[in-house]
């Protein structure tokens, strides 16, 4: 197949590119033996890696990154292609025919107003179209690969869409402090359970879904924060040649007391 270097390529080419790659004979020996499998984790990998660029606000990053997202959208459809099932021109056909859909507001002079009001015909239609007539469906339909903050709120957000009763934020800050409670008396005899911790964890991630955060977003603050003020911790303990293996609690809370108030 033959190719000519331009000095701009469009995405014609890189679907030949991407042909060339995968040609068993002349193509790339890593490349050539590809699978859905083998580079599943890279689709996720790079997914974060574009994320990332977005915080970093890196115009240029983002540019290479998202190329690499598209990438494995290429090899993906690619793999469809080799096996006779589909290729690119029907991922975008199909993705052009849900887009107009799902937005009859748009598309079809439908009077729908509101941002909460055009969510909720999103969901309705996508219901309609999957055939999830009960929220069990619904939840099914959730996929498992989620992170599991990001699966539990997302979990959450279908019960409630199916308009059955909720607890209350008080009635949730009852149940943390009922098992932060229990979990007290289980400490006495030096082992926590995973069930009441697990069970923590998802009555938390049901308060920032009601509070209209995002958990998986508010943990990786606070992570990135406890990073910042630990590198900032190390330094100072450093500088009075305190040894980790050594350092009293009472010390080691004065050294951390003074990174937080210095970011």
């Amino acid at each position: 197949m033959d190719f000519k270097k331009k000095e701009f390529y469009t995405i014609d080419d890189m679907l030949q590119i991407m042909e060339m790659l995968r040609d068993p004979v002349t193509g790339c020996e890593w490349d050539s033996i590809q699978t859905h499998e083998s580079i599943r984790q890279n689709f996720i990998e790079e997914t974060y890696e574009a994320v990332d660029a977005i915080d970093k606000n890196d115009t240029e990053l983002l540019k290479e990154e998202l190329g690499d997202v598209l990438l494995q959208v290429l090899y993906h459809a690619q793999f469809k292609k080799e096996e006779g099932v589909f290729d690119f021109a029907d991922v975008v056909n199909a993705l052009a025919a849900k887009l107009v859909m799902r937005h009859p507001h748009v598309f079809k002079d439908e009077d729908i107003h509101g941002v909460d009001n055009i969510l909720n015909k999103w969901e309705q239609i996508k219901n309609e179209s999957h055939g999830h007539t009960t929220v069990s469906h619904t939840l099914n339909a959730v996929p498992k690969s989620f992170p599991a903050l990001m699966y539990a709120q997302k979990v959450q957000k279908r019960v409630q869409a199916g308009h059955l009763p909720m607890p209350t934020q008080k009635e949730e800050i009852a149940a943390v402090r009922a098992l932060l409670d229990k979990m007290e008396q289980d400490a006495d005899n030096g082992r926590l359970r995973e069930e009441d911790l697990s069970a923590v964890l998802f009555h938390t991630v049901n308060m920032t879904r009601m509070n209209k955060m995002d958990a998986e977003e508010i943990l990786a603050k606070k992570s990135r924060n406890f990073v910042k003020i630990f590198n900032i911790f190390e330094n100072l303990a450093l500088q009075k040649e305190i040894r980790f293996d050594t350092i009293s609690f009472a010390t080691f809370k004065e050294l951390w007391m003074q990174a937080e108030k210095s970011l």
